[in-house]
């Protein structure tokens, strides 16, 4: 129910643990997709390439389908993988997590392929500002739905609240989505050790879109994951 706290909420030592040692295999497989990736690669390429890397790391499995967007196709934030090839100036977003010892992880970054234009930076700043201020406000005793206007309200502000067309974030622990839900109404109050996501994003239809995301410890500073949320640029 809205606004309780119940145990599966809040995670056990081991169970955070659990939760680290996936998101540190999805950090590497993060890394080992900046090496290799290159021009020509479809989006399916990629995806397939990230389910292999993420099963020789020991995960499990896959908390859920990898998403790898490029250019256009970021403009859905559930966008299915594609035989879409890569091009120099397209922004490419890859969202997904591994399940270790029963637990999932969660991560999203989004990177450059070439240099891109002012309007792609423009977006990329703003988005990745929001997650930096959404991160600073994650502590424990915060009520969800105001966490999420930290993230809302920055990208209205910048002129494209209407294009962050989902949540800020969701818990993360045996499922890839529970509670507490990080939105619009949500009556639910961050407790100590809970896992949640702060992923704000702008969605621009037909052209392109940006998402970051990580998973924060509450009570914890700073996000999970050790990859930076500064853009990067491949250039190969």
């Amino acid at each position: 129910m809205d606004g309780e706290i119940n145990s599966e909420m809040v995670k056990t030592a081991a169970q955070l643990k659990a939760i680290e040692r996936a998101a540190q295999i999805i950090d590497d497989t993060y890394e080992a997709v900046l090496a290799s990736v290159k021009e020509g690669d479809s989006e399916k390429d990629i995806a397939d390439f990230i389910e292999e890397f993420v099963l020789m790391q020991g995960a499990s499995g896959l908390s859920f389908d990898t998403i790898v967007a490029f250019a256009e196709g970021g403009a859905e934030p559930h966008h299915v993988p594609t035989d879409k090839k890569l091009e120099k100036g397209m922004l490419v977003t890859i969202d997904m997590g591994a399940v270790y010892d029963g637990f999932c992880s969660d991560f999203t970054r989004t990177f450059a392929f070439g240099e891109i234009s002012d309007k792609q930076r423009e977006v990329y700043d703003i988005v990745y500002n929001a997650q930096k201020l959404g991160i600073a406000a994650t502590k424990v005793g915060v009520n969800c739905a105001n966490l999420d206007a930290v993230c809302r309200d920055y990208i209205a502000q910048h002129g494209y609240g209407d294009k962050f067309i989902h949540t800020t974030g969701h818990g993360v622990g045996k499922l890839i989505h529970e509670a507490p839900r990080i939105g619009k109404g949500s009556e639910e109050t961050l407790a100590k050790n809970m896992v949640i996501t702060i992923e704000p994003g702008i969605y621009i239809a037909g052209e392109m879109g940006v998402r970051i995301e990580d998973m924060v410890i509450v009570g914890k500073k700073g996000p999970v994951s050790r990859i930076p949320t500064e853009l990067i640029i491949v250039n190969r």
